[in-house]
Formats: structure tokens, C-alpha cells, sequence
């Protein structure tokens, strides 16, 4: 018998009515959102891929970027990836848009976005959380989301101590989710306890003191608050050590390079990169290069950390400006006027951005940067 069946008795007056005050508390506190403003499920799947692992503050602009320019699962399908990797860049988390792409084209192939799990959940890139988000959001079916908000809301007010990354508490909190579900109105009570983890009974400082469940909230009453939701699992980070070389040529050419599957930014162009166990001296970088005839390399920028959910990377940035281009270096000559065309790792915006302040970055590379800029 789970713990949660062992206190069902206790718990069923504070569950009849978790549902109705989640509800009464949405109506009033709810977020206006433009996803929740259709019924469309291309639409409504478009913002869950978005929204997942980031913010709705940052994801909002892309949610409309898209919306617009690709308004059908038709239209997304006929993009090439470069259009959509493009569109995407900055979001982060780039295998989102392969998948969104890949389910669009699915969807296009059928004729239409099936009113069926079955066929939703094997999309690619689509999960159990999603596929109920759209089953309940776009065609009112009785599919009970299970985000990170949900599982805070669930464990604290019903005091689940039980890891929730555990197979127990996965199961547990699944089994509660969907008893807890309101049939009759699935969009309403899925949008409310979403906002209300978001919102309410956030991660960190909660708002308690003003909280419609605050009666009933186990958590509160045996002072654990800040102690749920428990996980078991840590997630390790190893660090790596990335020296970003930018490449160009007098004459306004840039060296760009296509990365490939079973690592990080998979697809995107970055320039060339000189990865190692530590951080390279400028010697051992200009050692490393072994570059001929004229040439001038500059430090632009030091230790810049970007973090990655399972990665820190630790990059130095040069600028290495040759008379002409070289044909026997790797990679793919662009003018560097049309570098924007390009889907870029948000980190290579970073630099970019060190490059075109940068007081050591040669006088034609800033020359270059300005007239891109007008």
C-alpha cells in the first residue's frame, strides 16, 4: 500500500476541494498567455517545445517569431533546418528544434493534427508532460500534466517525502496527478496548478502567507516547506575548456565550421575551437595554430563561463585576422557581412559581442562590425 493510499482517508475532504480552490485562485491570479488564447495543437505543441527548459520571459518573443512566420504544421514542415535552427538561435537546447521540425513534418504527412495520445506522445521530442499539456489544452480531454510547478504543488501540499526522481515517487505523484485532475474542466485545472508552482508555491521564498491552500498544505504544517520536493539524484557537472579562434580575412571573410551529432549544439556553425584539458596560454594557442606568412592574433576576451544543464565551459576568444583566405584550413568561408544568416550557440553571440567592444580588436575587424551595423 503507498503512503498516499495509507492517508487517502485522512486527506479527502482537503481533496475535494484542491481542485476547486486551484481553480478560483487561477481565475483571479492566472497568467494571459498567447497559447492559452487557442485551441489549436500545432500551436499549443510550438509553445510546450519552446517552453521547455526556458522561461516563459525568454520564450515568449520565439513563441511569436514562430507563430508568424510558420503558423501551420505545414508551413514549419517545408522549412529547411537552417531556417529553423536560425530562427531558434539563442534558445538554447537545440535538439527542441530538430524534433519540433521532425514532428511537424509527421503531422503534415497525416493530413492533419490527430485527436489521438497515442499518435501525439510518438512525435518526436514530445513526452508525457506534453502530450497531456496538448490532449488537455487543445481537445479538453482528461490528461493530467506533470511538470517540475505540478510536482511542487503535489509534494508539498500532500507532504510526499519520497524522492520524486524515484520510481516510488514518480509513481506515487503520477497516481495523485491523475486523482486530482478535474474531468470535467482539464485545460482550467492543468493551467491552474501549472501557474500556481510558477506563481504561488514557487521553488524558493513561497508566498504562504497568502496561500488559498494553506489550511491543508502538509508542508506548512510539519515546517517543510523548504525541504520539498525531495530529490535523490545530483546532477554532476564536469568542466571543459573551449578556445574559440574567429578567423577572417582582410577582405571581410569569416571561417565557420558545421558541428556534428553526439555532442552539444549539434548542427549549429561556431568558429574554429581548440578544446583541451586546461586553459591554454596565448604561446600555446599561437604554438597550436602554426600559421604562416602575416598574421595577427589578439586576445579578446578571457574565461568567459557559459553553463550548460550538465556542462560549464570555460572559452577564451581570439580574433586571428590573415591577408587571405586560407584554403587549407577546415571549415566553410563566409562573408563576414552575412555572419547573421548563420545559426550560431548562444555562447558565440556572447563573444561576438566581446569582439565588437573589444578596444585590442584590430581597426578592419571593427570597421567590418560597423558597416554590418549600418
Amino acid at each position: 500500500m503507498t503512503r498516499f493510499k495509507a492517508k487517502k482517508q485522512y486527506f479527502c475532504i482537503m481533496i475535494s476541494s484542491f481542485p476547486t480552490q486551484l481553480e478560483a485562485w487561477y481565475e483571479a491570479n492566472g497568467r494571459d498567455l498567447p497559447w492559452r488564447q487557442t485551441s489549436d495543437p500545432y500551436l499549443i505543441m510550438l509553445s510546450e517545445f519552446i517552453l521547455q527548459q526556458t522561461q516563459i520571459v525568454q520564450g515568449m518573443s520565439y513563441y511569436l517569431r514562430f507563430a508568424e512566420r510558420f503558423p501551420t504544421a505545414e508551413s514549419l514542415a517545408k522549412a529547411s533546418e537552417e531556417e529553423v535552427m536560425r530562427l531558434w538561435q539563442g534558445l538554447g537546447y537545440y535538439s527542441r528544434a530538430r524534433h519540433l521540425h521532425a514532428a511537424a513534418k509527421k503531422i503534415a504527412e497525416t493530413g492533419c493534427f490527430p485527436k489521438d495520445y497515442s499518435f501525439i506522445r510518438a512525435l518526436p521530442g514530445v513526452g508525457d508532460y506534453t502530450a497531456a499539456a496538448i490532449m488537455s489544452f487543445a481537445f479538453e480531454e482528461p490528461y493530467a500534466v506533470l511538470d517540475g510547478n505540478v510536482q511542487r504543488v503535489l509534494a508539498r501540499h500532500f507532504g510526499i517525502t519520497e524522492p520524486v526522481d524515484s520510481t516510488q515517487g514518480k509513481k506515487l505523484l503520477r497516481a495523485l496527478a491523475d486523482e486530482m485532475l478535474d474531468h470535467k474542466h482539464p485545460a482550467l485545472y492543468n493551467q491552474a496548478i501549472m501557474d500556481f508552482g510558477a506563481l504561488q508555491c514557487k521553488p524558493t521564498s513561497p508566498l504562504c502567507e497568502a496561500c488559498p491552500l494553506a489550511e491543508t498544505c502538509q508542508a506548512l504544517k510539519e515546517h517543510l516547506v523548504d525541504k520539498l520536493p525531495i530529490k535523490a539524484k545530483r546532477t554532476s557537472v564536469r568542466d571543459r575548456y573551449f578556445t574559440y579562434i574567429y578567423t577572417r580575412t582582410e577582405d571581410g571573410k569569416v571561417l565557420l565550421h558545421r558541428r556534428g551529432s553526439g555532442d552539444i549544439w549539434q548542427g549549429l556553425f561556431e568558429f574554429p575551437m581548440i578544446e583541451s584539458a586546461y586553459k591554454l596560454t596565448s604561446k600555446q594557442v599561437d604554438e597550436f595554430l602554426q600559421c604562416k606568412g602575416e598574421y595577427s592574433l589578439t586576445l579578446v576576451a578571457s574565461d568567459i563561463r557559459h553553463q550548460l544543464t550538465h556542462q560549464r565551459l570555460h572559452t577564451d576568444f581570439y580574433c586571428l585576422t590573415l591577408p587571405s583566405a586560407e584554403t587549407q584550413l577546415e571549415g566553410k568561408w563566409v562573408e563576414e557581412k552575412l555572419l547573421d544568416h548563420y545559426a550560431l550557440p548562444r555562447l558565440l553571440e556572447k563573444l561576438l559581442e566581446k569582439l565588437k567592444s573589444s578596444s585590442t580588436t584590430c581597426v578592419s575587424c571593427k570597421k567590418s562590425f560597423l558597416q554590418q551595423e549600418e
